[in-house]
């Protein structure tokens, strides 16, 4: 899964604050972060085995719904959605707990694993998009407002209702945020080369990978 590997990345750093145009830059270099702790590497450890990682992106202006995701969008007209700043509250830490039953390698063990104090401010702009049925909490995803690019940090959601695809739904969600607020860019984060529990990640139109030479390709499924 290494082949053609010319060289390793693997750096970090630690902020309480960027701007929305500094969050564009590192976006677009290959960056992540989990509360104030931003990193990239470009080898990572997949049930064993090392692998190539792929960040990914969306050039949004690109973008088309596929007949999938027109179908989940269509099934969850039900559903009660809420974007906003984040707050975390006792029902999302519920929502957590049990939504991490479904890791079986690296299970977090706190949703501060991927969120600071504050998480609506800091290190950056982040909003939420909770859905509800009726007044109970089904998904929360959390994403990043850049100037130009919106990213994802994480999304949860209630097991029970697998059948609504409700991870997928939250991220064509936020992708709809991003037009609206004309965003050229979406983030959904890591994947891997090969198989993994991130394919998820490699099935919607416009998609983008970085190269690590610093330059975005178009993505050539594999799946």
């Amino acid at each position: 899964m290494l082949k053609g590997l010319r060289f390793l990345v693997n750096e970090e750093f630690y902020t309480q604050a960027i701007s929305p145009q500094q969050l564009d830059v590192l976006l677009a270099d290959g960056w992540r972060h989990f509360g104030e702790h931003f990193f990239r590497y470009n080898v990572g450890l997949h049930e064993y085995e090392l692998r190539c990682v792929l960040p990914l992106r969306i050039r949004l202006k690109n973008f088309t719904l596929s007949k999938s995701q027109r179908r989940i969008i269509k099934r969850n007209r039900d559903l009660q959605c809420v974007i906003r700043p984040i707050e975390i509250t006792l029902e999302k830490e519920i929502l957590f707990e049990k939504h991490k039953q479904r890791f079986k390698h690296s299970v977090p063990r706190s949703i501060y694993d991927f969120l600071s104090n504050a998480p609506a401010d800091t290190p950056c702009e982040a909003l939420e998009v909770c859905l509800y049925n009726q007044e109970k909490l089904l998904a929360a995803s959390f994403f990043d407002v850049g100037r130009a690019a919106t990213s994802g940090v994480y999304a949860m959601f209630n097991t029970e209702e697998h059948r609504r695809s409700l991870g997928i739904y939250t991220m064509l969600l936020v992708i709809d945020f991003s037009l609206k607020n004309n965003k050229a860019f979406y983030y959904p984060g890591y994947a891997y080369e090969g198989n993994s529990f991130y394919d998820y990640k490699k099935h919607f139109s416009a998609l983008e990978t970085f190269d690590w030479n610093g330059s975005w390709k178009i993505f050539e499924s594999q799946l």
